[in-house]
Formats: structure tokens, sequence, C-alpha cells
């Protein structure tokens, strides 16, 4: 017996996100269901992984319209704190850091992982939605 439980799920999909998700099986030469659970799989990771902040940053995400969802899949750690993150990370090789250097350094690597976490998950759902999110992986 499989150790992990599943549940079966009727999901009515529009025609033309199902012929992506065929297509997509094709290519890999998996099921549509096998693509689809990977999807969901991807577009909700499991919240004990996540601390609660990320949880809802991510969840919140499902409520956005198509426009909005690009905005945050383009959305960057702002330049300062980029700049700032860099700077503490040189100088943590370099000689190390404070106390209050080590904490600014980590709430620093928090702010980057949510911002990289937002952007991951808003590509997912754009791409779940059928949008062509190709131009996100050559964006800097």
């Amino acid at each position: 017996m499989d150790p992990v439980a599943t549940q079966s799920v009727t999901v009515q999909l529009p025609e033309p996100l199902y012929r992506q998700l065929e297509r997509r099986a094709e290519r890999t030469g998996r099921t549509v269901e096998d693509e689809l659970v990977e999807l969901v799989a991807t577009a909700v990771p499991m919240a004990s992984d996540l601390s609660p902040e990320l949880t809802e940053a991510i969840a919140s995400l499902t409520a956005l319209d198509d426009a909005e969802l690009w905005r945050a899949a383009r959305s960057h750690l702002p330049a300062e704190d980029a700049e700032r993150f860099e700077e503490l990370n040189a100088k943590r090789q370099r000689e190390g850091l404070t106390d209050g250097e080590a904490d600014e350094t980590a709430a620093l690597a928090r702010r980057y992982e949510r911002a990289m976490l937002v952007r991951a998950q808003a590509a997912a759902l754009l791409g779940g939605r059928g949008q062509d999110v190709s131009s996100l992986l050559t964006a800097a």
C-alpha cells in the first residue's frame, strides 16, 4: 500500500488550458493527470516548509488578476536592500560582521527569500493560467 494517502478531485478545466496540459504531457511522456499534480504541487508548497509570513505572502497571490501577477513576477528586492545585502556579505567574507550587522543581514536575507518566492509563485500561477512566462526566465 502507498504510504501517501491520495484524494480524487474532479476539476473542470477550460478547453485551452486542458489542451496546453495535454501538449505538455505529450512532450514529457506523462499523463495529463501527472502534469496537473506536478503543477499543483509546485504552486502549493507544503505549508510546513514555509514560515507563516511566507505562506501568507504566496497564498494571497491566488486572488490577483493576471496584470497584478505579472507585476509580482517581475518584482525585485529594492535596489538599496540588494546593495546593502551584497555589501554586508562582502564584509562578512573580509572581516566578519558585528552582531547588529549579522541581524541586518538575516533580515535582508528573509526579504530576499520572500521576494524570490513571490516571483516564483506568481510565475507558476501565470503559467497555470495559460500565460507564456518564458520572458521571466531571461529577466534580470
